[in-house]
């Protein structure tokens, strides 16, 4: 017997384990229609929250999209125009025990989750983290003086109330076999996609969508974040790779393509690292995802290294995103 398959494996085509697992995939769609549905009808009677805009970033699918480094990338843009950003999530595997909590480049992420703390260090603006979004919103508006608010990964969260959504796609495995959880990777059905303002590709672009590349040139010591040097320095060289995101695969590519021999280690998305799991006695480089980074600052050694990666999208989307803020400001202003 071979090694059991993750249910993953079978989100890519139409094959008979996903079309067995299709009347669950009905049920789980039923019950996000009407959860949707619920959450529109009260938010018309919710309180806008106090700002300029309130900014969803997200996907329709599970595993990773490149939304951190969108959400870093859209808090960088809106600064640059004289907006004050803060951003709100959930907080994913965070073990707090008291909610809302605020988020510091110093916080632990077991206590907070790993992606909020590495949006605090890129991103340079208040960070709050709360299951409930709009709870770490207020909390974050009472604290700080921002006037936008940008939720990473909130687009499924619908009792926050919105103005404009972003969805992130893997420009490589798209939206899989179509179908929602469990036969598919699908959170919300495909036709969502025709309600959000924007369609950001990881990859190459179809009609109606925008393009973005994820590009990282550099590795940063995990000890020491100061000491850096050019990733083109390790071309031709072997190097172990630990990535702990929704797609491993992206990461490791990354590398090849900078001319590293890849060693790879994938692990599940938000992994807790061990020291076990990230030192090896063979002397080699060990590079790592920056979201990985921020939980293993207390356990690397000098071989260990960190890739980070910046969100390019085309430059089209910012002059459309500031225009569609521009609009909102104005629509608010009136009422």
């Amino acid at each position: 017997m071979g090694p059991v398959k993750s249910l993953d494996h079978y989100w890519n085509d139409r094959n008979p384990v996903a079309l067995a697992l299709y009347p669950l995939s009905l049920l789980y769609t039923a019950v996000v229609l009407l959860n949707r549905a619920r959450h529109r009808h009260r938010n018309r009677y919710r309180p806008r929250l106090p700002v300029r805009a309130v900014i969803v970033v997200g996907n329709l699918t599970v595993g990773g999209t490149g939304k951190t480094p969108m959400v870093v990338w859209l808090c960088g843009l809106l600064k640059d125009h004289g907006y004050r950003p803060g951003v709100v999530s959930r907080g994913y595997g965070g073990q707090a025990r008291h909610w809302p909590q605020p988020v510091t480049p110093e916080s632990d992420p077991a206590q907070v989750g790993d992606e909020p703390v590495l949006i605090a260090i890129r991103g340079g603006c208040p960070v709050y983290v709360d299951p409930d979004r709009n709870r770490a919103a207020r909390a974050l508006l009472a604290a700080h003086d921002c006037d936008i608010i940008v939720a990473d990964d909130g687009l499924q969260h619908h009792a926050l109330r919105r103005d404009l959504e972003i969805v992130m796609v893997d420009g490589q495995r798209r939206f899989g076999n179509g179908l929602c959880l469990p036969a598919g990777p699908l959170r919300e059905p495909p036709g969502r996609l025709d309600e959000v303002d924007f369609v950001v590709v990881n990859g190459p672009p179809r009609p109606g969508e925008r393009a973005m590349q994820l590009t990282g040139t550099l590795a940063l010591s995990v000890q020491r974040p100061e000491q850096v040097m050019a990733l083109a320095a390790l071309c031709g060289r072997r190097v172990h790779a630990l990535a702990g995101i929704g797609h491993p695969p992206r990461f490791f590519d990354m590398l090849t393509a900078a001319g590293l021999e890849v060693i790879p280690h994938a692990f599940p998305d938000h992994h807790p690292y061990t020291v076990d799991e990230i030192r090896f006695d063979d002397g080699l480089p060990v590079l790592m995802t920056e979201k990985d980074a921020v939980k293993c600052r207390g356990m690397a050694g000098p071989e260990h290294w960190f890739v980070p990666v910046s969100a390019v999208p085309e430059p089209a989307l910012a002059s459309a995103i500031l225009r569609a803020v521009q609009a909102l400001d104005r629509l608010h202003s009136l009422r």
